[in-house]
């Protein structure tokens, strides 16, 4: 049988893991991380999964610490497999396997190789987006490609939206590629990296709106860190707010409306103001003269 150590997080993870075990695959280790309470987990726990189907457990800070290398190489694993497990797996880990490590990246390899592809491609007006399997190296990201699926990005969609797609895709490629790669027959196709781009990590503060950029880039960005990530943020009237949902066509939803540095008009669909949402009536009562939140 073959055997999978698999170092899992998030939603994505539960569901590949369902594929691997639908698929015979023996996982004699699950390797993720503990929830952070001070995080929005409003995602599926890999760790809850595991403990339902019996399957032994770890979260350490560190995968890569001697120990748990030896307790990986001590199961003599065919295939390591990660799934939106948030460390880098160092070279020591990536030698043990029989038949290779391979990870599952939310983007079209080699574009937005680095941290929340998902979120980055939304907010840089991509059309579409996928995801992809490929084979784990030391540097991320940068591996043979085994499988890739695609995804559309409406001009409205939302990065949470797009996820659950990307979600899909990545099952599917795990789907297509596990026969393969079990039999030895898996075709690697080499990344072209200069064709690609690299994006790092992002922080809640990240989400603060320009508003000299045009109304369709501080669009993106609302819907690219839109709930259930933290959102976009300004000031309004003196106030905090966050911009929840906009749109750039007029809409009878629409709360209040302003525009972008290129003068075009953003239309406000959902906001809140301190922390308590703020619906038209309201804004208009706040703010009669109405105000433009830059």
């Amino acid at each position: 049988m073959t055997r999978a150590v698999v170092f899992a997080y998030h939603t994505i993870g539960v569901r590949c893991l369902e594929v691997l075990l639908e698929q015979g695959v023996e996982v004699p280790l699950v390797v993720t991380h503990q929830d952070n309470p001070q995080e929005n987990i409003w995602f599926e726990s890999v760790a809850d999964f595991a403990r339902s189907r019996g399957i032994p457990l770890i979260t350490p800070e560190d995968p890569n610490d001697p120990l748990i290398v030896q307790k990986i190489r001590d199961l003599k694993p065919d295939f390591l497999f990660s799934f939106y497990y948030r460390h880098m797996l160092g070279a020591a880990l990536l030698a043990l396997p029989a038949h290779g490590a391979y990870n599952l990246h939310g983007s079209l390899l080699p574009r937005f190789r680095g941290r929340v592809p998902v979120n980055w491609a939304v907010i840089l007006g991509e059309t579409e987006t996928g995801a992809t399997l490929h084979a784990m190296t030391v540097k991320p990201d940068q591996g043979d490609i085994v499988a890739q699926e695609r995804v559309p990005i409406g001009p409205d969609d939302t990065a949470f939206e797009v996820f659950g797609r990307v979600t899909t895709a990545g099952v599917t490629a795990l789907k297509k590629a596990l026969g393969p790669l079990v039999s030895g027959q898996a075709i690697h196709l080499p990344q072209n990296l200069a064709a690609g781009s690299y994006h790092g990590g992002r922080r809640p503060e990240d989400g603060r709106i320009d508003w000299s950029l045009s109304a369709q880039a501080i669009h993106n960005l609302v819907r690219g860190v839109a709930p259930p990530y933290p959102g976009a943020f300004t000031r309004l009237g003196g106030h905090g707010a966050r911009i929840l949902r906009t749109s750039l066509k007029r809409s009878p939803e629409a709360i209040a409306h302003t525009t972008g540095g290129d003068g075009a008009p953003l239309y406000i669909l959902a906001m809140e103001l301190e922390g308590q949402a703020l619906d038209a009536s309201e804004f208009r009562r706040r703010f009669p003269l109405g105000v433009h939140p830059h």
